[in-house]
């Protein structure tokens, strides 16, 4: 197994790379969207928001280039770290294929363009949500140990979506007053089976694999939309719509323990066993949804060197990213919470390696 950091799109320069090198970091996890343009939320932190979202989303006729990412590489490779994986597309490239919207086909064949520039610059993973509503509800406050500031639930958001408005971000600032109208649990599925039939074939030819993150937080509606993946089984649905070696998981160990149905041990167990786990989220939290609280990782319900004994039992060798990590009260709270989360999952694995 092999240890990354998650780096946001304002993060990607020399001095987090050095950062992540110095924490024993081998690998990264990038995210080219900016969920921090045009929101309050401040640089470096989770994304968290109130009903208006994140902020806008970026430029649908701008895609990202194969010239950017081999740039973007070559930064990393330069401090010796490779890229495992991109994280999420940016809603103004796919909102009509979430929606079922008249651009679905225009934003798939984009998407398409998308894989085969990831795969030619050489980056094995891209990670997404297919979410209407998004990460959507979360709040932040003094939940972890010493008052660090976290992010959590205290309780479930219905209010709709305004037009204008998908994945917790918007994507056009000009839209007509109203409500996007809520869809069918089937009509989500359907509108995934119709991404997976037209990029997996793609992804295969690319060399790239889709990892699919669960829904966080999980619950079965997020502002009047329906979920996906907010049970541990439903994976199994989303792996079997679409047999193939690159339909994979973004497994969000810390979103699944959230969840009200399963046993998140049993979780891991079931899908390393099946080999489908491109890459790893490994934080923890405390409660279930709707009333959560994220922790330090060695503070809450999670055992989390049980979960990576599991892993190690059935020869997962792809990387694990602290996903999140509470602020820490110093000069640099954003890294003194990574490098914790680091330095604890960099031993836990030395001390798995080493029996």
């Amino acid at each position: 197994m092999k240890l990354g950091l998650g780096l946001y799109r304002h993060q990607l320069d020399r001095e987090h790379f050095q950062f992540a090198k110095q924490c024993g970091c081998t690998h990264l996890v990038i995210h080219l969207v900016d969920y921090f343009r045009s929101s309050r939320n401040r640089p470096g932190d989770q994304p968290v928001g109130d009903d208006s979202g994140w902020g806008l989303a970026g430029d649908p006729d701008k895609i990202w280039t194969f010239e950017e990412l081999a740039a973007i590489k070559k930064e990393a490779n330069g401090m010796g770290l490779e890229i495992e994986a991109i994280e999420n597309f940016d809603p103004a490239h796919w909102h009509d294929v979430l929606l079922g919207g008249p651009k679905k086909s225009q934003q798939i064949e984009n998407l398409k363009k998308l894989i085969r520039h990831v795969g030619r610059a050489g980056i094995p993973i891209f990670g997404y949500n297919f979410s209407i509503a998004g990460v959507a509800g979360r709040v932040k406050g003094k939940f972890a140990r010493g008052e660090a500031e976290a992010v959590g639930m205290d309780g479930p958001l219905d209010k709709p979506l305004p037009n204008g408005m998908v994945w917790n971000m918007v994507y056009d600032a000009k839209a007509a007053p109203g409500i996007v109208p809520t869809a069918t649990s089937e009509q989500l599925w359907l509108r995934l089976k119709y991404f997976l039939d037209e990029l997996i074939p793609v992804a295969e030819e690319a060399g790239v694999t889709l990892a699919a993150h669960p829904d966080d937080p999980p619950l079965p509606t997020v502002r009047a939309q329906p979920r996906l993946v907010w049970q541990p089984q439903l994976y199994q649905r989303l792996i079997d719509l679409k047999p193939s070696p690159c339909n994979a998981l973004e497994f969000c160990v810390g979103t699944i323990a959230e969840m009200t149905d399963g046993d998140v041990y049993e979780a891991v167990e079931n899908y390393s066993c099946q080999k489908k786990l491109a890459y790893v989220h490994l934080r923890n939290v405390h409660n279930k949804v709707p009333f959560y609280k994220e922790t330090f990782i060695d503070d809450g319900d999670v055992d989390v060197l049980r979960v990576l004994r599991i892993l190690k039992k059935n020869n997962f060798t792809g990387v694990i990213i602290p996903d999140h990590a509470p602020q820490m009260s110093c000069g640099a709270p954003w890294h003194a919470g990574m490098a914790y989360a680091l330095g604890y999952l960099r031993a836990g694995l030395q001390a798995i390696e080493a029996g």
